[in-house]
């Protein structure tokens, strides 16, 4: 077991093929996470999705943009921050870095042409085929650590570039400075150079690193905290298939239903006070359980 920096961060499995019951035996059922190499190399898109490719069918197209920037009460839930046309923003992140993203882009309703090139692999899992997503980044570019609103199994293609990925589970939120009525945890925290001095109950968290190339698929099993962080630009599509565990797919829906709703109406009576306590309680909170003063 390799042990990274002062997180507790294992090397993710990685495989260069795998079959459904080898994929259900190993990595679903004791929910863990693993890189999967080379199972997508007879899809079209293995060879095609490139930036010029995407330029070609969707240069048109205007895409929602998102950097990172804190949250603001003012910000309703997943909305962008900019939006640009597609070829406009891809010649930006070839160009430089750039701190917006695509995010959450859906290319079955955006592009139907693209579904040509991919299919749905049988891990044993029934895979959502109305929600399919795109991410893109440029060099430097990342995403706050969060999990999915919906805690779902995640399968993601990676294509185009290198990735950082940094991920923890459910077990380790006391950790994490979780925000309180949130998916996020503090945003100021760096997670690929953290500060143990302000943030020392990150020493304990433990959790799982990996890099992503052109073709690799990563697993994140249900409710994963996740990082990713563009070392390069490059875009994935992610797959999802629904929480099996009961907890989970409860949560799930509290999360969907109740948190969500009762987070922006707070934040509609009190503003920014509402965001600014709930940074603070993270701290308190995770402090507190930890005994430290």
């Amino acid at each position: 077991m390799n042990f990274i920096d002062f997180m507790q961060l294992q090397e993710i499995d990685r495989v260069e093929t795998i079959t459904k019951e080898q994929f259900l035996a190993n990595y679903f059922r004791p929910q863990r996470p693993v890189v999967i190499e080379r199972i997508i190399e007879d899809w079209p898109a293995f060879t095609k999705w490139n930036f010029d490719y995407m330029v070609e069918v969707a240069g048109d197209k205007t895409v929602p943009l998102y950097d990172n920037r804190p949250v603001d009460y003012k910000d309703g839930f997943n909305e962008p921050h900019a939006k640009m046309k597609m070829r406009d923003y891809i010649e930006l992140i070839k160009k430089e870095p750039t701190k917006f993203r695509i995010f959450l882009w859906n290319i079955l309703k955006e592009v139907p042409e693209l579904q040509k090139d991919y299919s749905y692999p049988d891990f044993g899992l029934k895979l959502l085929k109305g929600l399919p997503m795109l991410f893109f980044g440029g060099r430097d570019s990342y995403t706050f650590m969060h999990y999915d609103i919906d805690l779902a199994n995640i399968f993601h293609f990676h294509f185009q570039g290198k990735k950082e990925i940094i991920l923890f589970d459910q077990k380790q939120n006391d950790f994490l400075y979780k925000i309180p009525h949130s998916l996020i945890t503090r945003e100021d925290i760096n997670f690929s150079n953290p500060d143990y001095n302000k943030w020392p109950a990150l020493k304990k968290a433990k959790g799982y690193t990996t890099q992503l190339e052109h073709g690799n698929v990563l697993y994140m099993p249900e409710g994963y905290w996740h990082y990713m962080k563009y070392i390069t630009p490059g875009f994935s599509m992610s797959l999802r298939a629904i929480a099996r565990n009961p907890a989970n797919l409860s949560k799930a829906l509290y999360n969907i239903f109740v948190m969500r709703h009762y987070d922006n109406l707070m934040r509609k009576l009190k503003g920014q006070q509402w965001i600014e306590a709930k940074n603070e309680k993270a701290i308190r909170r995770t402090h507190k359980k930890l005994g430290i003063s």
